[in-house]
């Protein structure tokens, strides 16, 4: 009997998604909730699991089509198997007839290969590598992007780049079509710098007090809660500290109305391969630090593996983004729409400093945010950057709340 794969239900904000690669090849044994395929939309990747052990039979839909909830993707006969010379007989009439998909040619998985997620697999397949043959360090063997990655760098020399696609007098220039995440990111930066009366204003924060205070109590952190102690906890109660001094900060425009929001989620930005993702802390004012730790890393393993979903990066009232990683000194942090305003970390560097009259070396990092001035004043945006260096600085304010 055959059974119909069909694209699942995309998210309600979702209007289609782009098919990017088949897992499974035509005359193929797959196993039930083997992944067939894998959907792009201009937020995460989806996968198409198998509902049925047999054989993939029909692929309707080629690689780099654009597709929408229900549409039909491939047929599966149910229950039936395949020999291995009938299988291969199938694959290369499918390679005579249908049109080349873009890659390097990698075999795909088997049934019984270690499950992975869609980060994970382009590594693999970038790379030349079966997942059988990488071990898994996640739950149950699953291979995740970092696993992939060692696998890659220990592998015999990196594969020729992709052919050029066009070339003048010897220089060369290679078309790539961005992918639904950069397209949407770059849709919603346009967005906001067309929509929004942005601005940037500027500080600096001598972080000693907080680098004491981690370098004082981050082995006995790590122990207890399974997590490191880093900077981003801090930056988020302050900034939850500083918001709740200034509403407005954390407020968004709709229509004519000014819309306060008397919660607080805050947006954490993460840098992954496919672009630039902000999932949400959800009541970031009722977590503790650990629990904060521990949610950004859960977010950046998530984000980077591919697994993340439209939940987690939906909302937020208020978003911070740390250049500082990158070795950025100073920038200026575009607001992610709707919201009203971001805070940009930087790299921390050691300046000289005047401090009680003598010049001395200190921890110093430039802080940026940028808001739409068309609610949030000068004073206001000044008054909460110097609101978040006061807890900085004094890391004590954020225990007393002071």
């Amino acid at each position: 009997m055959s059974v119909e794969i069909r694209v699942p239900q995309l998210p309600e904000s979702v209007a289609d998604a782009t098919l990017v690669t088949w897992r499974k090849q035509l005359g193929e044994q797959v196993s039930r909730d083997d992944n067939l395929a894998d959907l792009e939309t201009d937020k995460v990747v989806l996968e198409v699991p198998a509902p049925v052990n047999g054989v993939l039979r029909e692929i309707k839909v080629q690689a780099g089509t654009s597709v929408k909830s229900g549409e039909l993707l491939a047929l599966i006969e149910e229950g039936a198997a395949v020999s291995a010379a009938k299988g291969a007989a199938v694959s290369a009439a499918v390679s005579a007839a249908a049109p080349v998909e873009s890659g390097n040619g990698a075999a795909p998985a088997s049934a019984a290969a270690p499950r992975t997620g869609p980060a994970a697999r382009r590594v693999l397949e970038q790379s030349n590598l079966a997942p059988g043959s990488v071990t898994g360090s996640a739950e149950r063997g699953r291979i995740t992007k970092a696993d992939a990655v060692a696998a890659a760098s220990a592998a015999s020399p990196p594969q020729a780049q992709p052919a050029a696609l066009e070339t003048r007098a010897g220089r060369v220039d290679r078309r790539v079509p961005m992918t639904r995440l950069r397209a949407r990111i770059a849709e919603r930066l346009i967005q906001a710098q067309a929509s929004q009366a942005l601005l940037t204003t500027f500080n600096e924060v001598d972080l000693g007090a907080v680098q004491e205070l981690r370098a004082r109590h981050k082995e006995g952190f790590e122990k207890k809660h399974g997590v490191k102690l880093g900077f981003m906890s801090f930056f988020v109660k302050a900034a939850v500290e500083a918001l709740k001094r200034f509403p407005v900060v954390n407020a968004s425009v709709e229509n004519s109305d000014i819309v306060y929001h008397e919660y607080f989620d805050i947006g954490v930005a993460v840098s992954t391969e496919r672009g630039l993702m902000v999932p949400v802390l959800r009541d970031a004012d009722a977590l503790s630090f650990a629990q904060i730790e521990q949610r950004i890393a859960e977010f950046a393993a998530r984000a980077r593996s591919g697994s993340i979903t439209l939940e987690d990066l939906t909302g937020g009232t208020f978003s911070i983004t740390n250049g500082g990683i990158f070795g950025s000194l100073m920038s200026t942090p575009i607001v992610n729409a709707p919201q009203s305003a971001i805070l940009g970390m930087h790299k921390i560097q050691e300046r000289a400093m005047v401090v009680q009259g003598a010049v001395v070396v200190r921890p110093m990092m430039y802080l940026a945010m940028t808001y739409d001035h068309r609610i949030i004043d000068g004073r206001e945006a000044v008054q909460f950057l110097v609101a978040v260096k006061d807890c900085l600085e004094d890391p004590g304010r954020l225990l007393l709340g002071v």
